[in-house]
């Protein structure tokens, strides 16, 4: 909604990270408390948080919902409603980002607007885990609400405070200039390979994908992406190697002849097919150990100035050193994982951001196709004028 406020010249209303919506200052999560809200300043800075626009661009710097709540008393808002818009799940991003600066067109006179989607969100799941998001990636990629992103002071002092962990060739590297400037996160962390690695709940929703036929998150399908995920592909092949070699069993009694070419791309998954697509899909999405290590070993054949490893995961402590010592036996210098972060109680709060952050700066980047987390990295990188081969997948 930044990216629109932009395109359509007016201010962003940026609110509070809200975990849980009870009336407590702290939630339980996890066996531990955690703030039950936590300002969006916390977490980055630029545009979208209120900072500077490039000098001679004409939108409005952004507010806290909390001044919208000053300046905007109930009496003088305008709603601008979702639920009669004309658009359907088969509409590319770009359909609905005009939609809604043709809308705000119509209001342009009004201080005071909302826009309410409340039982219809167009900026859905639907939409981020498609290609369709990407008719407007370029345009948000190269846009100042991306250009001029940065990571708030807190962010960047957790990676700062990092030095000796993250190994810098310049301090700059990890604590760059302020967010106003041209592309002030493109610093380096030279030789790093930083892995994405989702545990946890994805135990049971890597299996789900299966059924539900998911692709990759669309920011992760982007053409310049070198590594794909094709599971008809994968399913034609399975079922000519399985067609092969019964093919071959029965040449000597029937007169038959083997297949020549693959089978027809999959319309329809069964039951069979999905329990066929399984082990591919839990390679890319939830690998083991020792296909983690291998995956690991090819991008450093690809790219051989890679010597240092920094797991970003919500993998148990002892998964997490398990790994390490078996990435160390392949030859990598130094494995490091987001365990080991020296942070004060307030970093620990956005320890994600921290996670993100080091990602977005490693030499390459190895991430989960299937995560929006990943994909945000990917988006980051990108517009920080990292190359598309620099970004890798499980």
């Amino acid at each position: 909604m930044s990216y629109i406020a932009q395109l359509s010249h007016r201010s962003y209303v940026f609110e509070d990270h809200v975990w849980s919506k009870l009336p407590l200052p702290y939630t339980l999560y996890d066996f531990a408390l955690r703030p039950s809200r936590i300002p969006m300043n916390a977490f980055i800075s630029g545009p979208s948080a209120g900072g500077p626009m490039p000098d001679g661009n004409l939108a409005h710097r952004a507010v806290s919902l909390e001044f919208f709540n000053t300046v905007c008393h109930p009496e003088e808002r305008v709603t601008v409603s979702t639920a009669l818009a004309p658009l359907d799940a088969s509409k590319n991003g770009d359909e609905i980002v005009q939609w809604f600066v043709d809308e705000l067109k119509k209001v342009e006179d009004e201080p005071c607007v909302v826009i309410d989607s409340e039982g219809r969100s167009l900026f859905d799941a639907g939409l981020f885990g498609s290609k369709r998001i990407l008719s407007i990636f370029d345009g948000l990629v190269e846009s100042p609400i991306l250009a001029n992103f940065a990571w708030s002071p807190l962010v960047l002092s957790a990676v700062a405070r990092n030095f000796a962990i993250l190994q810098p060739d310049n301090l700059s590297d990890l604590y760059p200039s302020p967010p106003s400037s041209s592309h002030s996160n493109a610093g380096v962390l030279s030789g790093v390979v930083a892995v994405h690695l989702r545990r946890g709940d994805y135990s049971r929703h890597c299996r789900r994908l299966v059924g539900w036929d998911m692709e990759y998150m669309g920011v992760n399908q982007y053409d310049g992406l070198p590594d794909r995920f094709d599971a008809d592909a994968y399913l034609r092949e399975h079922k000519f190697h399985s067609l092969a070699v019964t093919s071959t069993e029965s040449l000597a009694s029937r007169n038959s002849s083997l297949p020549t070419a693959p089978l027809p791309a999959t319309t329809h998954r069964t039951s069979e097919d999905h329990t066929i697509l399984t082990p591919y899909y839990l390679t890319h999405c939830l690998p083991e150990i020792q296909e983690i290590v291998e995956r690991l070993h090819q991008v450093r054949l690809e790219s051989p100035g890679l010597k240092r490893v920094y797991l970003l995961s919500n993998g148990w402590g002892w998964w997490l050193n398990s790994l390490a010592q078996a990435l160390k036996k392949d030859g990598w210098e130094d494995i490091r994982h987001n365990g080991e972060l020296e942070m004060d109680s307030a970093q620990k709060h956005v320890a994600m951001a921290v996670d993100m952050a080091i990602a977005e700066k490693a030499e390459v980047f190895v991430g989960n196709g299937f995560s929006s987390l990943t994909g945000n990295i990917v988006t980051l990188r990108l517009s920080r004028g990292f190359k598309p081969k620099s970004n890798r997948f499980l």
